[in-house]
């Protein structure tokens, strides 16, 4: 049978499709140290799963409105006053089945074929898909590593054409950790005020910033900008809650309804046990938060002084999300491997050690690990990159 156009061009998941071969691997015994996935490695907090057994307890089971429960939305405005001292009415939010799902609803009640969406590189490997997939175009624009891998207002300016509907900020960002100051985001924000290009600022990694790194969101830079934007979030990376599937949007009254129409038809609503959950990771204690946030930090540290020690790697360090994104094109020269792709499988062959491809991510110098996982793991993944590197080396 022949399949839909929509899916045809669609490029498969490269961190999925890293994870899953070195899961087989796995399955067939080989001691594989994954440094694919992009989700924490620590649980819920318990004051999360408990809330959810008492939701199913007490029969809160059943649908919910489409665009999530009124007490899950006002935790969520509660939120963005404390956190971003922003304001949004109830009309203005959509919970959603992650905040992949948020996304994607926003593209396909925005997008007509052809609409051309500003996605700077590197990018997270769904932004351009999604895209495609609401008969949309993505224009790319280079985050230059020099300019740790942010893009200029000069760059946004050049690749703005008649047919700009939007362009996407993720900050920090996925895979490379940067974050946009207060500073860039306003000049990046004038542009788009400018020729009235839709903001879509993805901040789902806002919580995990080290260093004394602050996360600044667009919308609170003012009022202007606020009307401009659509932010995504969620709580699958704040509270390691992947599993769990409860993202949102928040912005301009007219898109939040029509997504939330969408979403009627498509999802009926987000799991109801699962925006319980949510309610109590706003409204409870955020120390394991912080603990978890503390945890990357050391590992952060750590791990990068042991990275860019590795012959022919170089890596901005990153000051935010659980992704290093090294520059890795010297090593593969220096191993005699023709490309990056290439060089990455072998090393999951040989060493047993999945990265996943800076190509997936519009970058095809680099490759991502995520430090995600126990320090130990990490520091003997390293050890066998360095091995691999010793064995190939010319």
């Amino acid at each position: 049978m022949k399949l839909a156009k929509r899916v045809s061009a669609l490029t498969p998941s490269s961190t999925l499709a890293i994870t899953a071969k070195a899961k087989e691997l796995k399955a067939a015994g080989h001691d594989v140290i994954g440094l694919g996935a992009g989700e924490p490695d620590f649980n819920t907090p318990e004051h999360i799963i408990e809330a959810a057994e008492a939701a199913m307890k007490e029969g809160h089971t059943k649908y919910t409105p489409a665009g999530g429960l009124a007490s899950l939305k006002e935790a969520i405005i509660k939120k963005f006053e404390q956190d971003q001292h922003i304001q949004y009415a109830a009309n203005q939010v959509i919970v959603c089945s992650g905040a992949k799902h948020a996304l994607y609803t926003l593209f396909q009640v925005l997008l007509d074929e052809g609409d051309e969406v500003i996605i700077p590189t590197p990018y997270w490997v769904s932004y351009p898909e999604q895209v495609k997939l609401a008969e949309g175009t993505p224009v790319y624009v280079e985050g230059k590593e020099q300019n740790h891998f942010k893009i200029t207002p000069e760059q946004l300016e050049a690749s703005i054409t008649e047919r700009t509907k939007a362009v996407i900020i993720n900050s920090p960002s996925n895979p490379t950790g940067v974050i946009y100051s207060a500073e860039e985001l306003k000049a990046l924000g004038e542009v788009c005020l400018k020729h009235d290009i839709l903001i879509v600022s993805d901040e789902i990694y806002e919580k995990l910033v080290y260093d004394g790194a602050t996360h600044t969101s667009i919308a609170e830079l003012s009022p202007e900008l606020k009307e401009q934007t659509i932010i995504i979030n969620g709580v699958s990376k704040s509270h390691s809650m992947t599993g769990w599937r409860i993202g949102y949007a928040a912005g301009n009254v007219d898109i939040i309804k029509a997504m939330t129409n969408l979403a009627s038809h498509s999802t009926s609503n987000p799991t109801s046990i699962a925006q319980y959950g949510t309610i109590a990771a706003y409204e409870g204690s955020q120390e394991p938060v912080e603990m978890m946030r503390s945890a990357f930090e050391e590992r952060l540290t750590i791990i990068y002084d042991k990275l860019v020690q590795l012959p022919g790697f170089s890596c901005v360090k990153p000051q935010g999300a659980f992704y290093l994104f090294p520059n890795v094109s010297e090593a593969v020269k220096m191993t005699g491997f023709s490309t990056v792709d290439d060089w990455v499988a072998a090393i999951l062959e040989e060493e047993k050690v999945a990265l996943v491809p800076g190509s997936g991510f519009g970058a095809p110098d680099n490759v991502r690990l995520s430090y995600a996982t126990s320090l130990d793991l990490v520091e003997k993944a390293i050890e066998r990159i360095e091995q691999f590197m010793n064995r190939h080396m010319k």
